[in-house]
């Protein structure tokens, strides 16, 4: 790890980088690359997806620097068709709904012919990470998991997800392990106007969860992030460190089908 200060308030990721929620920029150490200007999410961008889709809220929602890492491991990573991203979220409230993403799945990888999981770990702030197995009249298994800095969740191969801003009064910052092929799909989830379930901030911050009608009865669960024995994750280290220790370590990411009969019954 890298010495110095932490660069993240909360939580140390293993590397130099800083989220910077006024210019929406994120800054790196003189030892790691990433892209001098982040991707940005506007509220144009995520209105189909909202259950208010005319309501105001912060614009930009979330800023998002993909492809990031120190500068030694840029070729290993690219050699393991694995891609690391950070991304940074607004304070506030979308009309009734917290900061959010405004879901998708994650399309077929054209190298692995799988849609790749995720490694999400948090470093800032309070998020949710919603989950459902399927975007059709039946969502199947839906799961809201709450996750503090240091926590992680796998996000597995073709489930629909978001990933939510908890706490109105203060930015959200997380980092993930991804495919470097990956893309995303949209279209059914706005055809639905947005996922299974929304949540909705109620009396004194409260999220509340209310169904979406475009979708049949479906029955949402409440967990906290887990350990994940199944990947051998250390949780007393931050992932990226993990992966300079041991760069097969999460070649499950890129390559789901070492996984092949775990994700047939996988719980996030």
């Amino acid at each position: 790890m890298n010495s110095g200060p932490p660069s993240i308030r909360e939580f140390d990721p293993g590397f130099q980088i800083q989220f910077d929620p006024q210019s929406f920029r994120f800054t790196y150490g003189a030892d790691v690359f990433g892209p001098a200007t982040p991707e940005l999410r506007h509220l144009r961008d995520v209105r189909a997806s909202l259950k208010d889709p005319k309501c105001d809220g912060p614009d930009p929602l979330y800023a998002i620097a993909m492809d990031v890492g120190r500068n030694v491991d840029a070729a290993e990573l690219r050699s393991r068709m694995l891609l690391y991203g950070v991304v940074g979220y607004a304070k506030g409230r979308v009309g009734v709904e917290p900061v959010r993403s405004q879901g998708h799945v994650h399309a077929v990888a054209p190298h692995c012919g799988w849609s790749t999981p995720e490694l999400v770990e948090i470093w800032e702030g309070k998020a949710i990470i919603y989950l459902q197995q399927k975007v059709a009249d039946d969502a199947g298994l839906c799961v809201a998991i709450e996750a503090k800095p240091g926590d992680v969740v796998v996000i597995p191969p073709a489930w629909a997800h978001c990933i939510i801003n908890a706490d109105p009064e203060r930015e959200m910052v997380f980092g993930a392990f991804c495919d470097r092929e990956y893309g995303f799909e949209y279209a059914e989830i706005r055809r639905r106007g947005g996922l299974a379930w929304f949540a909705e901030y109620g009396d004194g911050n409260r999220l509340e969860w209310n169904p979406n009608p475009a979708y049949t009865d479906s029955t949402l669960e409440f967990r906290s992030a887990r350990r994940y024995p199944e990947f051998h994750l250390d949780e007393k280290r931050p992932i990226y460190e993990q992966f300079t220790s041991d760069p097969g370590r999460f070649q499950w990411i890129s390559a789901p089908g070492m996984f092949s009969e775990l994700w047939q019954s996988f719980q996030p």
